[in-house]
């Protein structure tokens, strides 16, 4: 039996920068370790969607994967460009930016999946 490993990270010994690049799905768990601004691709289930009055036409999404919660932010622009994923979405891949105040990991949603579709696979039979 071979075991599949990938090279180890040259770019420092505490493998910063060892994260998965979109469009790899980063999971939630790994949310600390790409550095403030990376592009990285994320995705899960909608558990949440907000639209606050007092939020100037910015929507929060909150994204549940088997690891944890993921919050993404959508301006106003985004939502234009993809609304349809936005409203209807059950299960969503979001790439954009991530940022990082007050302790909060969010994502800068830039591109916007609707990828509900794979969830009918999960009760197809095998």
């Amino acid at each position: 039996m071979q075991v599949l490993t990938s090279p180890p990270n040259t770019l420092s010994p505490d493998r910063s920068g060892d994260w998965p690049r979109p469009p790899s799905c980063l999971i939630a768990a790994r949310l600390d370790e790409p550095p403030v601004n990376a592009r990285i691709t994320v995705a899960g289930l909608v558990i949440l969607r907000q639209r606050p009055g007092t939020a100037k036409g910015v929507i929060f999404v909150t994204l549940e994967d088997e690891t944890g919660v993921v919050n993404i932010i959508v301006w106003r622009h985004i939502y234009e460009r993809f609304r349809r994923a936005v409203i209807a979405g059950r299960m969503l891949r979001v790439t954009g930016r991530l940022q990082r105040a007050h302790s909060v990991t969010h994502v800068l949603a830039e591109q916007i999946e609707d990828i509900s579709p794979m969830l009918d696979t999960l009760v197809a039979p095998v």
